[in-house]
């Protein structure tokens, strides 16, 4: 071969053949679903600073930064662990009689480097998707304690948590062969964390809130949000990060994401009115506060219920969601719990009216296809498959919780020591300030 045909023909394969294996690889992927996905995963993500915005607003000066410290701390730990052993345990086969799963291809995701998930994405596109709420979960039960733990205390908790609490529930409803995903006839449905993420974080919250008591001086003296301006755009970064948090559950680009996202709309925006309405026919006037916390409250309630209820269901969700959520807030005083930011009140009771109360709401074709498929499905029945999912996870996250809490105390304390709460998180553990102010209160 003469040498001007040689270089001819390496050029051929150098340009050629790659893109032939780009071509091929490039047939398996969606690549509307995966650039989907990818928005979705950005979407979540941007749920973590916006919590941390949300949540640092509402307390006192002094401890502003160390309560979003909370959401950014979690991004850190919680991915780590996640890409070591989370996904294992979340997605992998059943061990232990399906206790958790795991997958040694999963372990720090070392087997998924060129895999295409059935939907048509990259699983590390998933993978990543599903991270981002296991970040956030812990970091919502933060906002029950918020204002009196310490630091290293708090990142033990949520490492521990994770992995006990989090990775095993997450396993029971969303894995192919866990326990709720294959309860009943139909499985307990939970389209993007209402029993995983909110009923657990919510009641995890409130056992915390037990073990550690009040925080110092509460009832007592007044403890006012430090900039509630923060906390409403903390609230439109969360809303518009809902977005992805409940229409990428669907892992597809198509109706049953047009459906999801259009409910998540339709459900905040109830829960925001709601509130407003009956804080200012019960209080006098309607708040800010009180608008971001009814929209939270409707965007708990539907999701679990973003992929089975029409827009109607999502308006009496959201209604309902915040008639609960505004008793809770009002009444944690006189049962005498100081869950700070409402974590409970808001992501627990949310959780639960969402999880129990879609049942009734369940759009026609669900719940046809579902009969076709189970051969004799009623309403009455899923609605027991619900309320038994519901208690589960109650139990296995109040309980678990509480033997963490009592292990950390054996090593270390979750709760500040006196002198750090009355000085401030933010100076006794993190040597900063939020705001250049000479008062710190």
């Amino acid at each position: 071969m003469k040498p001007i045909v040689r270089i001819f023909v390496i050029f051929g394969l150098v340009f050629t053949l790659p893109s032939q294996i780009i071509a091929q690889d490039i047939s398996d992927i969606d690549s509307g679903a995966t650039s989907w996905m990818l928005t979705s995963t950005a979407l979540v993500l941007l749920m973590i600073p916006g919590l941390a915005m949300f949540y640092g607003g509402l307390v006192r000066t002094k401890n502003v930064l160390g309560t979003m410290m909370h959401s950014f701390a979690a991004m850190g730990i919680m991915t780590v662990l996640w890409t070591i052993c989370g996904y294992a345990m979340a997605f992998g086969p059943n061990v232990l009689g399906g206790w958790f799963g795991w997958s040694w291809d999963y372990f720090l995701l070392s087997g998924i480097d060129d895999s295409i998930l059935p939907e048509g994405i990259p699983e590390y596109v998933f993978t990543m998707f599903q991270g981002k709420f296991a970040i956030i979960t812990p970091a919502l039960i933060a906002g029950a304690f918020a204002e009196r733990v310490s630091f290293k205390g708090y990142c033990i908790f949520i490492a521990l948590w994770g992995i006990i609490i989090y990775n095993p529930l997450c396993h029971w409803v969303w894995a192919g062969d866990g326990f709720l995903f294959n309860l009943g006839a139909n499985g307990a449905i939970d389209f993007a964390g209402g029993t995983v993420v909110h009923i657990s974080a919510g009641v995890s919250g409130l056992v915390a809130v037990l073990y550690l008591g009040a925080r110092k001086s509460h009832p007592h003296l007044p403890m006012q949000p430090n900039n509630l301006v923060m906390t409403m755009i903390g609230a439109g970064l969360l809303w518009v990060g809902w977005f992805g948090f409940n229409a990428g559950s669907s892992i597809a680009s198509g109706l049953s994401t047009a459906q999801a996202l259009t409910v998540t709309q339709v459900a905040a925006a109830a829960g925001g009115l709601t509130w407003i309405i009956i804080e200012g026919w019960h209080q006098g006037k309607a708040t800010a506060l009180g608008f971001v916390s009814g929209i939270l409250a409707g965007l708990v309630a539907i999701t679990p219920a973003a992929g089975v209820v029409q827009p109607s269901g999502a308006l009496i969700l959201g209604i309902l969601a915040t008639i609960g959520c505004y008793t809770a807030v009002i009444y944690k005083n006189k049962l005498g719990y100081d869950d700070t930011l409402d974590a409970f009140g808001i992501h627990g009771i949310g959780g639960v009216i969402g999880a129990i109360f879609l049942t009734f709401f369940i759009r026609e074709a669900w719940m046809s296809e579902a009969a076709s498929m189970a051969g004799s499905w009623t309403m009455l029945q899923q609605l027991g498959v619900q309320a038994l999912a519901v208690l589960i996870a109650i139990a296995y996250a109040g309980i678990g919780t509480l033997v963490i809490l009592f292990v950390i105390d054996r090593v270390t304390k979750l709760r500040s020591s006196q002198e750090g709460e009355m000085k401030g998180l933010d100076s006794y553990y993190h040597g900063e300030k939020g705001y250049g102010m000479i008062n710190p209160s």
